[in-house]
């Protein structure tokens, strides 16, 4: 996850959220999480049978990757050591965006998903979301997650694979929907799913009835089951036990719902206010912009809306489990949470002291003139940096780490505590992301 602090009116101590509780979370079915586990570290999903959910969200890494632009199809091994593979099957794009982590992310009030926020619940086109499939989103979608987790599948650079690489690949190039009922087809094929689909799920009855729905609820209910945390010293402080937080960890506590503004964005139980706000963030990347847009630049909600307003603003994250999931950013920026709340603190003074090396990017000689070609467009800076939002609020470097170990009070005690864990085969029998050493 990734935070936001924003100048205005602050919300102090006496006006703290009520903690977090398992009711704030969709319930979920043990066999349907188990039968998504499953699914989650299986490669079958992947056009070319090589990359799962899991090696960009893996639980050794808090969930995410490790890196700041992860590496997709193509891509070989796991977190730091993973590489941007070689011939011609190395990768022809960085992943746009940080990948982000998955905790909370079956909470009942979640009303949108993404950096740019571009699947929504919604009626835009009477299927209950605003998502980029628009009518052509699958029927039979149990929530919000499930209804996120379909799209990794179809995305070139992170699972599908390039055009004429695969069938699913081929069938994206015509039209994103067409590539669904294929990877269906994969996992009902296989005797170990259908026979978990059937006892898992009351409308299944034989392989035939299984659709990419009743999969991406499975995976959604596997997330829901395996990273939902609500037990951390914060909430364990919110319920009444004040010696849950040590001296340094309360003081941040003060800052965070005080002097800094933090709560301004990271407001109410989930620490969001599920809305956009421009950061200023160092920019690198191929970027994700408007489509046709000829310029190398990540605008960020605009992308979405098409409203100037909404310009270089990304979604305020979720906070629990923070400390886990490093690199910050949209696009990790930040190797640290001090580097991520200095910049929040004094952004521009931040954007002009960040160097390139703080950016976590797996060589890829042939994407180096890309990385970072967006620092020299004078003009798209200029923008960039007119955008911010935050007033600059200087601390004291005391004050910084105060508001570092607050943050580090947001894990839970049993955040790296595996309930189903990696499972060491799938049923397609193709090979599982090896646990990762710390």
């Amino acid at each position: 996850m990734h935070l936001i602090l924003l100048a205005a009116t602050p919300a102090f101590a006496d006006g703290l959220p009520r903690s977090l509780t398992p009711d704030d979370f969709i319930a979920v079915d043990p066999a349907q999480a188990k039968l998504g586990q499953l699914l989650f570290y299986d490669p079958v999903l992947s056009g070319n049978r090589n990359i799962a959910c899991s090696t960009c969200h893996h639980p050794d890494l808090g969930t995410g990757d490790g890196l700041s632009l992860g590496i997709g199809e193509g891509g070989v091994g796991l977190g730091s050591e993973r590489t941007a593979g070689v011939g011609e099957n190395r990768i022809r794009k960085r992943i746009p965006r940080n990948a982000p982590g998955l905790w909370n992310l079956g909470a009942k009030d979640l009303h949108t998903i993404f950096h740019d926020g571009r699947l929504s619940v919604a009626d835009t086109y009477e299927n209950g979301f605003n998502s980029p499939a628009e009518e052509w989103l699958p029927e039979g979608l149990d929530n919000l997650l499930a209804a996120q987790a379909i799209f990794p599948l179809v995305a070139q650079f992170e699972m599908a694979g390039n055009p004429k690489e695969n069938e699913v690949a081929g069938a994206i190039h015509r039209r994103m929907d067409y590539a669904w009922p294929i990877i269906a087809d994969r996992v009902l094929h296989i005797p170990a799913y259908a026979e978990g689909f059937a006892g898992a799920y009351d409308h299944i009855n034989t392989a035939k009835d299984i659709t990419i729905a009743d999969i991406a609820n499975a995976l959604a209910a596997f997330m829901i089951w395996e990273w939902t945390s609500t037990d951390s010293p914060f909430d364990a402080y919110l319920t009444g036990d004040h010696t849950a937080l040590n001296h340094e960890q309360k003081q941040g506590l003060d800052l965070f719902y005080g002097k800094a503004n933090c709560s301004t964005c990271h407001a109410g139980p989930l620490m969001t206010d599920q809305q956009f706000h421009a950061l200023g963030l160092p920019p690198f990347g191929p970027g994700r912009t408007r489509r046709f847009d000829p310029m190398v630049r990540d605008v960020g909600r605009m992308g979405e809306s098409d409203a100037l307003e909404d310009a270089y603003a990304f979604k305020t994250p979720m906070l629990r489990n923070v400390a886990l999931t490093a690199p910050y950013g949209h696009n990790g920026a930040y190797p640290k949470l001090e580097g991520i709340v200095r910049h929040h603190l004094e952004p521009l003074k931040s954007l002009d002291n960040w160097t390139r090396d703080m950016a976590g990017l797996p060589s890829a000689p042939w994407l180096e003139a890309i990385d970072f070609m967006v620092w020299q467009d004078s003009r798209e800076m200029a923008r960039h940096r007119a955008a911010i939002q935050i007033e600059p609020t200087p601390m004291t470097d005391t004050e910084v780490d105060q508001i570092v170990a607050f943050l580090h009070a947001l894990t839970g005690e049993t955040a790296m505590s595996d309930k189903l864990g990696v499972p060491e085969t799938v049923p397609s029998g193709l090979p599982v992301d090896a646990r990762i050493d710390p």
